[in-house]
């Protein structure tokens, strides 16, 4: 059988099976490597402690060939919290053999893609762009924490088996025109929710343009389509970017077959592409920049996982060369790297940013998940990030604009958008390093003996909530009706007050929907007062966004039993299932339109009608009834009638 690349990274790694999966089959699969940050890393961490505590202490090495923790997220140290957890992440992967990434070495993608990316291996990671890796051919997809943590004690990683749509690229993109730019053409094409529950596989003559770099661009923020991930094949290009890292044995070559099928296929001729924008406050919400044109621009941040790159901060240094910002416009930049960094110095570019009146900030996620640079009042921020989810800047009433590295360096220096191509006639030519020759990060490596080191744990680490299994009758009162693409940035803000609250579930609980609807927390706590068991209904894509479980925990924490929407984003779904909250779709799409906050609900029968894939719902006090859909595996049915995960892999070990 002739297969693409998807299809060969998957048959190499299935788990009790030969034949590849049709799409939405669940598959398990073995998994070569895993990351964490510490947003998310200090629960993966507690959990998996949590699924080996009965193990014997020969039986505690994580069970992946590399599993890496990195701090870039929670780098901001005003209080305890943030420096006791990163200690804790520090001990527990001596511990347990885990390679840990200390603050100030970069953004964990950015490493990532440098240090371990690999042609053809499965890479899992809880940050949802971890897909960033897949530029180099590997598979690599994000998810919740506690899939980390399963995959870390040796369970396999189970996903239904998604479509693979070949995006085939021709032509070559205009002067000033960039892989970001690709990026937001696909996300005005195919929206926010066009790409669930698929993988993008890249080909074509039009990928032989594209550096490594450029093509992370575009698998990191292909997370916005709501793809399980995007891939590049492995060719010349990757060899060349590997070569370059001093990593040339990680090199194996990884096209699709000739003549192999895809469950979709669409051409892009990227002549075609011209600088774009995607407007506030959702990353599909895309127009050329020309139509935006003269808008006053307050703030331009460049960096991210998504445009940190080395390409990308030698063309940010060398356009600012001889030239100021603009005097109305604050500008940072966030490079990718400690490596990075040093590059620019040692090349003599990293002066141009001083000079012009940049802000240089250490190589974190900072401003992207609402660490500083928070915009002024009602101020215009134009940023080279993934996501612009209104109030994710810190400041509610900001308007964010994503763009390309050309655009956000035009609007610094006219102070207004502009097209880059104002720039100058030719951009300028980025020449990158054959081969990186500066100091490697400060990876701190685990040792063979670990059976004396012991694991700090800080006053705000405190232990996992215990759900009960899943009851045989609930009544349930609606708590809340929201609308399409909720977020769980909307669910559960990030910033820097609730971010330090990641390994106390209590404390950040009280956070549950708090920007969105600051007065919810009251309603619920007087609700489950009453020992009432509570509902979420909404629209279209809940749950979009980042991977943070703790958005599903907190819901879970404050005794929501079920959700039911129009359609689901894949990783909240999946952590909704992991934490025993029951994801029910409407089978018919105007039973939202009859439903309101505060009906009581009863659902019988329970766990008997979820093997039947649906529910049957009782409105009691409108004398209604309605059915949704339940689309669970055996096994994710038995994972929410033992109360999630946890519970179900400890039985697995008693």
């Amino acid at each position: 059988m002739k297969k693409n690349i998807v299809q060969k990274i998957i048959s190499s790694h299935l788990i009790g099976k030969s034949k590849l999966p049709l799409p939405q089959e669940e598959v398990a699969l073995k998994v070569d490597q895993t990351l964490t940050q510490d947003a998310t890393g200090t629960l993966v961490y507690l959990e998996y402690e949590n699924i080996i505590s009965g193990r014997p202490s020969s039986l505690t090495r994580v069970k992946v060939k590399i599993a890496v923790s990195y701090v870039d997220h929670n780098t901001l140290q005003s209080s305890y919290e943030n420096s006791d957890d990163h200690k804790y992440l520090q001990t527990v992967a001596e511990k347990y053999g885990i390679i840990f990434s200390p603050a100030g070495n970069g953004i964990c993608h950015q490493l990532h893609l440098e240090n371990f990316a690999r042609p053809a291996e499965i890479l899992i990671g809880s940050d949802s762009h971890t897909s960033t890796s897949s530029a180099v051919g590997m598979l690599a997809i994000g998810v919740g924490g506690l899939e980390v943590a399963c995959v870390l004690a040796g369970e396999p990683f189970y996903m239904n088996m998604p479509k693979v749509v070949n995006i085939y690229l021709t032509g070559k993109l205009k002067p000033y025109v960039s892989a970001k730019d690709v990026i937001l053409y696909l996300l005005k094409k195919f929206t926010v929710k066009g790409g669930i529950n698929k993988i993008f596989e890249y080909t074509g003559d039009g990928i032989k343009n594209f550096s490594v770099y450029d093509r992370a661009t575009i698998t990191n923020m292909g997370t916005e389509l709501g793809l399980t991930s995007s891939i590049f094949p492995s060719d010349e290009i990757t060899k060349k970017f590997l070569t370059q890292q001093k990593r040339k044995k990680d090199f194996s070559v990884l096209y699709p077959d000739e003549g192999c099928s895809y469950d979709e296929k669409y051409e892009i001729d990227l002549s075609n592409i011209e600088p774009l924008v995607a407007l506030p406050h959702s990353p599909d919400n895309v127009v050329r920049v020309k139509e935006i044109e003269g808008l006053k621009v307050d703030q331009v941040c460049i960096g991210s996982c998504t445009n940190s790159s080395l390409k990308d901060m030698i063309f940010l240094c060398k356009t600012l060369a001889g030239k100021k910002v603009a005097k109305n416009v604050s500008v940072v930049v966030y490079p990718g790297s400690r490596q990075i960094i040093l590059l620019l110095e040692k090349l003599g570019l990293l002066k141009n940013l001083y000079e012009a009146g940049v802000r240089v900030m250490e190589p974190v996620c900072g401003a992207c998940i609402g660490q500083g640079q928070a915009p002024i009042s009602s101020g215009v921020s134009v940023r080279t990030f993934n996501r612009n989810f209104e109030g994710r800047s810190g400041t509610i009433d900001a308007k964010v604009y994503l763009t390309s590295v050309e655009t956000a360096v035009a609007c610094a220096l006219y102070g207004e958008f502009v097209d880059p191509r104002r720039l100058g006639k030719n951009p300028i030519k980025i020449v990158l390093p054959k081969k990186i020759d500066v100091a490697k990060p400060n990876f701190i490596y685990p040792k063979k003996t670990t059976k004396h080191l012991e694991v700090f744990y800080g006053p705000n680490i405190k232990p996992l909530p215990q759900f009960m299994p899943l009851e045989t009758n609930l009544d349930l009162k609606i708590i809340k009706k929201l609308g399409n693409n909720i977020s769980t940035d909307d669910i559960l803000p990030a910033g820097t007050k609730i971010l330090s609250l990641r390994s106390n579930i209590p404390a950040i609980s009280e956070y549950i929907f708090h920007r969105k609807f600051p007065d919810l927390i009251n309603k619920i706590k007087t609700e489950t007062a009453k020992a009432k068991n509570l509902c979420i209904i909404a629209e279209e894509n809940y749950g979009q966004g980042s991977s943070r479980e703790h958005a599903a925990i907190v819901q879970r924490y404050h005794n929501i039993r079920i959700v039911i929407a129009k359609s689901f984003a894949r990783i909240h779904k999946n952590n909704l299932i992991n934490f025993g909250i029951i994801p029910a779709e409407f089978i018919i799409k105007s039973d939202y339109d009859n439903l309101d906050e505060d009906d009581e609900l009863i659902i019988e029968d329970v766990i008997k009608q979820l093997d039947t894939g649906m529910l049957e719902i009782k409105v009691v006090n409108k004398n209604l009834v309605f059915r949704v859909e339940v689309d669970l595996s055996s096994r994710e049915k038995e994972i929410i009638i033992s109360g999630g995960k946890l519970n179900y892999v400890r039985q697995k070990y008693q």
